[in-house]
């Protein structure tokens, strides 16, 4: 029988969801007839994995250090298989202008952005930065962290005299702020999983939320936000969607699984958010919707990416 540790909770904004994530991974790993270890991060951690030995870890740490590869570089130390991409892959997904970067640079579209170091705002005068933000990108514009998951210290701003309350907000989850053109359409969630070494992607979940946005309060409590799935963008845009995800996921260095994040347009163009590569697996979250529109069950799937990384690390 195998067993699987499942790495939760640890030291960021974000520690209740990915408890949260793990308590259901363990439940449908269990499922399956898994053997799970249910492990949050702290100094012993690696002292841990030496010791249990379990057959893989997946990795359900959301934020820093769970998902900017410093978990992958300690499972690559310890020498134990585990789900998701490289560490080199995790950083760059992770920082969010340097994913938009990379993907702006393969043709895709993505909102018009400029990044803000906290250190910036500070000595080189807030108001005049303000108003170049403005003219430069336009309004209304999102400013969110740089760095981080969850919609944590994100903001629309529709107005410039809120500029600099929003960019104190941000600043309290990340160093730098990302400053993106705020893109009127739909947003969407695209989930894909890798099988027989292709990445697969399932079908687009659609967003709707009841207080114009997709926050933190949303993403996470009941009631506050609609999936539609199937979604109801024409066919042709959702296919568009996915072979965009696909390009994104790929492009990347993604590995087994991840979430993109896109908006469609006015006129029907998929535009990169952002990519994550450690995805939520709550009651509120994506991921597990589109799993199950797909026709899977989210334990299978969760033990299928548990087998693929012990037969990559067997081959390796």
């Amino acid at each position: 029988m195998l067993t699987v540790m499942v790495l939760s909770g640890g030291f960021s904004f974000e520690r209740e969801v990915s408890l949260a994530s793990g308590r259901r991974a363990c439940q449908e790993l269990e499922s399956q007839g898994i053997d799970t270890l249910a492990t949050d991060t702290d100094q012993h951690l690696l002292i841990r994995l030496q010791q249990e030995r379990p057959d893989a870890v997946l990795n359900l740490l959301h934020g820093p250090r769970g998902e900017d590869g410093t978990i992958a570089e300690i499972l690559e130390m310890a020498t134990v298989p585990y789900v998701g991409p490289p560490p080199q892959a995790a950083r760059l997904a992770f920082d969010k202008p340097t994913a938009k970067e990379l993907v702006h640079r393969s043709g895709i579209a993505t909102p018009a952005s400029s990044v803000l170091p906290l250190e910036t705002f500070q000595e080189l005068g807030a108001e005049g930065i303000i108003a170049a933000l403005v003219d430069k990108i336009g309004l209304p514009l999102v400013v969110k962290p740089a760095r981080g998951g969850s919609a944590l210290g994100l903001t629309i701003v529709h107005e410039a005299h809120d500029v600099s309350s929003a960019m104190v907000q941000c600043f309290a989850y990340s160093e730098a702020a990302l400053i993106e053109k705020y893109v009127v359409g739909t947003e969407v969630a695209l989930t894909i999983i890798e099988e027989d070494s292709e990445p697969v992607a399932l079908p687009l979940v659609q967003i709707a939320f009841s207080k114009g946005r997709y926050d933190y309060q949303a993403r996470y409590t009941a009631g506050e936000v609609e999936f539609i799935i199937p979604s109801d963008l024409p066919t042709a845009i959702q296919d568009c969607a996915r072979k965009t995800g696909i390009a994104i996921h790929q492009g990347l260095g993604l590995r087994d699984w991840s979430r993109i994040d896109m908006i469609i347009d006015e006129a029907g163009t998929p535009n990169f958010l952002e990519a994550t590569s450690c995805p939520g697996l709550t009651h509120t979250s994506a991921v597990p919707v589109a799993i199950a529109a797909s026709g899977r069950v989210l334990g299978n799937v969760l033990l299928q990416l548990v087998e693929r990384s012990i037969a990559r690390s067997r081959r390796h």
